[in-house]
């Protein structure tokens, strides 16, 4: 086995902070093989990765470690989480999870394919897709109340009958970026099994997966078409070391290859800083993560007093990562104009739903501050939605 890594500014802060003017609830703040012996080489794989990676030069480094690879006796330092049962994975450390979502964009598609979506979406992954010329972004409802993917409007999507080209590539996150909600196993299944008779891609981006609240569970799932994403950023609290890293199906022929292209053009490799931290989170485990969010409770419960002004269904989502979905007043519903407005005269600072195909909502994160800075920041904003709701945008 062997181990190239990814991290970030952690969401479990010291309590000795002072008290910052605006508060921000906007914060959403390796190479590893498990080689499975005697697996097959599936998928017809090399039709199902980019051309211009394909017509990429193998890097002269990326040849030397096959040599390295090549020769007997020689060790790695590595170990392999195996937590989430993906036993037929390998991994590709990066610089963190929005670096790894990159890599897979440049190895999975080229210019013209088209790709899925669900809003509301992680911004960083739409305009992943946009820098690397994938403009044809299909965007699919989730459900209004649940905010949980749609999968008959993707059974239809990715129906044959419906679209003369299929879709290359299918992307969620789990649990969800903006929403806060999350993918039970059934349905996760059910996407991925849609993904695979139409032989397109799916891409489960599980950067939040320790975080989850009420007795909820995150799975996975591992397929030969399917790519998992985590971030030690997150899952650890180590938010600006940026280190996360890429479970891709082992068994596909050529997809290591491509991956290994992007990651010797961009990165390298993560930090061996990074790395270093990774690998002592992972000795820590799992439930020193748990232990921590399982504190985060509390701060969901004081933003979501701070958002009730705006009525008993308009904040959804809040079962995992560290997010809640709020719609705005009907007659407030210019999001970024309401964010602006926020910010200037109660002095919080939240993200715009516009910017993740959600017009007319605001995502707001209780993961950035401790608990009594959170409860004052939570006074102003539960201020300004009472005046919005009562008064509108009334300037100073």
């Amino acid at each position: 086995m062997q181990i190239l890594h990814r991290l970030d500014r952690s969401i479990f802060r010291c309590p000795t902070v002072s008290l910052p003017s605006p508060f921000s609830f906007s914060l959403g703040r390796a190479r590893v093989y498990c080689n499975t012996q005697g697996a097959e080489k599936t998928m017809a794989s090399r039709a199902k990765l980019s051309r211009r990676l394909l017509e990429t030069d193998t890097p002269v480094m990326i040849q030397m470690q096959e040599l390295f690879r090549s020769v007997k006796d020689c060790m790695s330092l590595a170990q392999l989480r195996r937590e989430n049962e993906l036993c037929k994975s390998s991994v590709v450390v990066t610089a963190g999870a929005n670096q790894a979502f990159v890599n897979l964009v440049l190895a999975l598609c080229d210019p013209g394919n088209s790709v899925v979506m669900f809003a509301p979406y992680y911004f960083n992954a739409y305009m992943s897709f946009q820098m690397t010329g994938i403009t044809n972004i299909l965007v699919g409802p989730c459900d209004p109340e649940t905010l949980q993917p749609d999968a008959d409007w993707l059974e239809e999507t990715l129906s044959k009958e419906k679209n003369k080209t299929i879709p290359k590539l299918v992307t969620i996150v789990n649990p969800g970026n903006p929403s806060g909600s999350y993918v039970p196993d059934p349905l996760l299944r059910r996407i991925s099994e849609l993904c695979k008779n139409a032989g397109c891609w799916l891409v489960v981006d599980n950067t939040y997966e320790y975080f989850m609240y009420d007795g909820l569970k995150h799975t996975c799932v591992e397929a030969p078409h399917v790519v998992n994403v985590f971030s030690f950023s997150k899952a650890y609290g180590m938010m600006g070391w940026r280190v996360g890293y890429i479970a891709y199906p082992s068994e596909v022929e050529g997809l290591e290859a491509q991956l290994l292209k992007t990651q010797d053009n961009i990165p390298i490799c993560a930090s061996i800083i990074g790395q270093k931290l990774a690998l002592y989170s992972l000795e820590l485990g799992a439930e020193w993560v748990k232990e921590r969010v399982e504190k985060l409770t509390k701060n969901r419960d004081i933003i979501l007093d701070a958002l009730s002004p705006l009525g008993a269904n308009a904040v959804k989502g809040g079962q995992g990562a560290i997010y809640l979905w709020a719609k705005l007043p009907s007659g407030a519903s210019n999001d970024v104009e309401v964010v602006q407005w926020l910010a200037k005269r109660h002095g919080v600072i939240v993200i715009p739903g516009s910017a993740s195909g959600g017009p007319g909502y605001v995502r707001v994160s209780f993961g950035g501050l401790v608990e009594d800075v959170c409860s004052v920041a939570a006074a102003r904003l539960r201020k300004g939605m009472e005046e919005l709701v009562s008064k509108g945008m009334l300037s100073s």
